[in-house]
């Protein structure tokens, strides 16, 4: 089975039904069905081809769902960018992807073809493409991060969305009768391998905002009374801020709240009960293999851990580290075979996360085995800032840490060791000019050594302490 075969019980069984609300407008199952065959018609004259590779650089729209289930459906695989990346970044991907074209709202840097958003001639009608397709075709290329700072591209196929949009909707119950409310970017695979999938399989009626903005979202809960909700730790964080009168009437008509992408702090969780009447549910997942761990639906949701591991995904943990086996984990990193055979340990995904297990099988993450830093649910990679900020003559070392933060989780900052002198708010605009936002770091802060081990490692956890 593909999934153009699973959507087959929405945008098919369910036609006639409201399956979507964006920028004040509805749209059927019947109208998603049609308008994706007429962008796969498009892409197919275009010259698109299975296997072919279209990045896409654009913030929350229905032309990018369009877009994702033209490709689902010809087996072109699907690279998002994410809207936040600056030029360096975003080389990097289409150097890497090598794609076809890139599908954008705004100029792009670099010679692949570029199609604008507002500019694709997409005919007036067309029938689903005839394209034969099983469940190991790759669907996705997902770019994540390493240790090393090196942006790899995650093979997700059919079978890994599949599965995991299968055993969501089985584990958190999710029906035709949610009205679901999604604000996350659908470049993440929160949005996309959660939000999205689990949208057309179950066929919910959705409303995607471009954006989540904080001053908006008691007005959006109110208006559309959703049932189900997917957040990260930093949106609960903004929801808190939401009166009293207003949250618990929110909390009369939501079913399920769900976090993901950080961890999120107990505080919170406690707090948020107690605002909303309502216990989130957090589970734990990567770019790699999407959702492997969760607290459950019917059951206890214990605050701090991410839950047991969900129907068909195996779970062990080897010197402190998490190890996954299952039908949810990738097909290995684009183009580079030795990256994927590194990151598997007979048969086992090693996923870098420290962790925990309880006696009755709940998972409590620990960190990172590495010093990923995670904030407002985005992974930052210390070393690819740190590259950056070497590569500026006047600095000679540079060392990135994260420290805890109420909203964000964690926030990056940023030790230095000057070659000449140089202002910290000059690094701060040189930082803005060639990184995504989320990661520049918050301060950055001279000193005269870095301190290092006697084969010449750089001992973090020997900097000076400093506070959020």
């Amino acid at each position: 089975m593909n999934l153009t075969q699973l959507f087959d019980l929405s945008l098919i069984a369910r036609r006639d039904e409201i399956a979507l609300e964006f920028a004040g407008r509805t749209y059927t199952f019947g109208d998603i069905e049609d308008r994706s065959n007429r962008t796969a018609a498009l892409l197919t004259a275009r010259g698109l081809e299975r296997g072919d590779r279209l990045c896409v650089y654009l913030a929350n729209c229905l032309e990018l769902i369009d877009i994702y289930l033209a490709c689902v459906k010809l087996g072109v695989i699907f690279v998002p960018i994410n809207i936040l990346y600056r030029e360096r970044e975003i080389l990097h991907i289409l150097g890497d992807a090598d794609p076809r074209a890139v599908i954008a709202a705004q100029p792009m840097p670099g010679s692949t073809p570029l199609w604008h958003i507002n500019e694709l001639d997409v005919p007036q009608q067309a029938a689903r493409p005839a394209v034969a397709l099983d469940g190991d075709t790759p669907a996705a290329l997902v770019y994540t991060s390493g240790t090393t700072g090196v942006s790899k591209g995650a093979i997700l196929t059919h079978n890994n969305f599949l599965s995991n949009g299968i055993h969501l909707c089985a584990c958190w119950a999710i029906t035709a009768a949610d009205r679901f409310l999604l604000a996350l970017p659908l470049f993440h695979v929160h949005a996309l391998g959660n939000g999205l999938h689990t949208w057309l399989i179950s066929g919910c009626r959705m409303r995607l905002l471009e954006r989540f903005e904080h001053q908006k979202a008691a007005n959006e809960f109110l208006d559309f009374r959703p049932t189900l909700f997917f957040g990260v730790p930093t949106v609960y964080v903004r929801l808190l801020r939401i009166a009293d009168e207003v949250a618990r009437e929110i909390g009369g008509f939501m079913r399920l709240f769900v976090s993901g992408s950080a961890p999120l702090p107990a505080q919170v969780f406690q707090e948020f009960r107690s605002k909303f009447g309502h216990t989130i549910l957090e589970r734990y997942g990567m770019t790699e293999t999407l959702m492997n761990i969760s607290n459950p639906y019917i059951g206890e949701r214990r605050a701090g851990t991410v839950g047991q591991p969900l129907p068909g995904v195996s779970a062990r943990i080897v010197n402190g580290e998490v190890q996954l086996r299952g039908p949810n984990i990738f097909a290995g990193y684009w183009r580079r075979q030795e990256a994927t055979r590194a990151a598997f340990d007979d048969g086992w995904f090693k996923t870098g996360d420290m962790a925990e297990c309880s006696a009755d099988g709940y998972y409590t993450l620990l960190g990172r085995k590495s010093d990923l830093i995670i904030s407002g649910g985005f992974n930052i990679y210390p070393r690819e800032i740190e590259d950056f900020l070497t590569e500026q003559p006047e600095v000679a070392e540079a060392a990135v840490v994260g420290i805890p933060d109420k909203l964000r989780g964690e926030i990056p900052i940023a030790y230095y060791v000057a070659r000449s002198p140089i202002a910290a708010g000059e690094l701060d605009a040189r930082c803005r000019a060639a990184l995504a936002s989320f990661k520049i770091p918050r301060r950055f802060v001279p000193v005269e050594q870095l301190p290092r081990t006697a084969l010449g490692k750089i001992q973090k956890h020997l900097l000076p302490q400093l506070d959020a």
